[in-house]
């Protein structure tokens, strides 16, 4: 039987057959004389014994569990591509059906799009070598976030009606850009504290859904900020809106 023989020098680990054990002979990789040890002084290492209940020839009939992965189904990828569809050809024939995007148009879209946009982002985003949250914890988790996703849009109006701003049309663009950090803080946290990735994820999370609505509202034709607007200051929420004076 083979002895194990690990070099002093290079740690270099091989085998020899028992009929050396006791001799010298140079390491096959370094080339140091070492002793090869006799069989009372090799070191065995034994796995550890299964405990638990066994069958009739002594196997353990425990099995062991298998880490889950998350990944979207091929039924949830169609739901999820045919809402995103859906979305986009209703925003681009919002350019065509309204003068002005009515308010409650644009309260429908982000809301729609929270959860799909929400649920898609944790599937690509969270980290597989951690444990995630699956069925009815996770739709419940998903709700939770996509409903506070939707909320910050209802924060960027209310601090833009707080300013003064009698349209989203008047938000200039350092207002718009602060509106928007705020935004960014609120939701990363949301996704944070219902899906418990890291910050970083968090905050990705949150921007692929922000950045898919203010995409979809400029399609629309919506004047969310003057920035994107450029510069008029129509009203799409039926507010008496403040014409600005000719230079």
């Amino acid at each position: 039987m083979p002895i194990q023989v690990t070099c002093p020098g290079c740690y270099a680990r091989f085998s020899v057959s028992d009929k050396y054990a006791g001799k010298k002979g140079p390491c096959p990789k370094c080339k140091k004389e070492i002793v090869v040890p006799d069989k009372a002084q090799e070191v065995v290492i034994h796995a550890p014994e299964l405990t638990g209940p066994k069958d009739s020839k002594g196997v353990s009939i425990l099995k062991p569990i298998k880490r889950k992965e998350f990944e979207l189904t091929n039924l949830q990828l169609v739901i999820t591509s045919g809402l995103a569809l859906v979305t986009i050809i209703a925003a681009i024939s919002a350019r065509f059906a309204f003068d002005t995007v009515p308010w409650w148009y644009l309260a429908l879209g982000v809301i729609s799009l929270s959860y799909p946009v929400a649920w898609a982002g944790y599937a690509f985003l969270r980290d597989d070598e951690l444990g995630g949250y699956f069925g009815k914890e996770l739709a419940i988790r998903l709700a939770a976030c996509s409903a506070l996703f939707a909320v910050t849009w209802g924060l960027y109006w209310g601090l833009a009606y707080y300013l003064g701003n009698k349209s989203l049309a008047q938000v200039d663009g350092v207002s718009f850009a602060i509106f928007l950090a705020i935004m960014l803080g609120v939701g990363a946290f949301a996704s944070l504290a219902s899906l418990e990735m890291e910050f970083g994820q968090s905050l990705l999370h949150y921007a692929l859904y922000l950045g898919i609505t203010i995409v979809l509202a400029l399609a629309a034709g919506a004047e969310i900020a003057e920035p994107l607007s450029g510069g008029s200051a129509t009203n799409p929420y039926g507010l008496p809106s403040v014409p600005k004076l000719p230079k």
